[in-house]
């Protein structure tokens, strides 16, 4: 793999998902500790509000929202970008889950999502059960709607009657 698009330091299934609070779209503190009470987290570092290859992720995330709600998991959205930033991608685009600020990439690293050429922050998908163990850390910076697809392919395995 090209020093493009590594990867090494990503954190790997069967690793514990390190806990955060960032803020949203919406001003409000995220855990992911406190959503894994819930159920499962299925948490996706994007590069950029409004570029088009995230656009593309988001919405395709978007459009499954019912089928990862039906396997009983939550999405969280992560990029450097601001709660304005967010908010207005959020609104135009209709997302109805949280996009947290991750100001600086502090959480990015802690997963890590590497920056490619040091300076695009990453795309990664990170599947995580309530125990807080991730059971799948992928990463393609340009395929964006792969993500959702990794994503639900192991939903749907760990809830085979849906």
């Amino acid at each position: 793999m090209s020093a493009l698009f590594k990867t090494s330091s990503l954190l790997t299934a069967g690793q514990t998902a390190p806990d955060f609070e960032l803020k949203s779209q919406d001003g409000e503190t995220v855990s992911l500790y406190k959503a894994l009470q819930r159920g499962w987290v299925v948490l996706f570092f994007y590069p950029k509000d409004h570029s088009p290859v995230c656009t593309t992720e988001v919405c395709t995330f978007r459009d499954a929202y019912g089928d990862f709600r039906e396997t009983g998991a939550e999405l969280l959205g992560i990029s450097e970008d601001s709660e304005e930033s967010h908010r207005a991608f959020s609104q135009k685009q209709r997302l109805p889950f949280p996009l947290l600020c991750d100001p600086g990439g502090a959480v990015a690293k802690r997963y890590g999502v590497s920056k490619a050429l040091g300076l695009i922050p990453g795309r990664a998908t990170f599947v995580i059960d309530p125990q807080h163990t991730v059971r799948l850390a992928y990463s393609d910076l340009l395929n964006g709607k792969a993500h959702t697809e990794k994503a639900l392919q192991l939903l749907r395995q760990q809830h085979p009657n849906l």
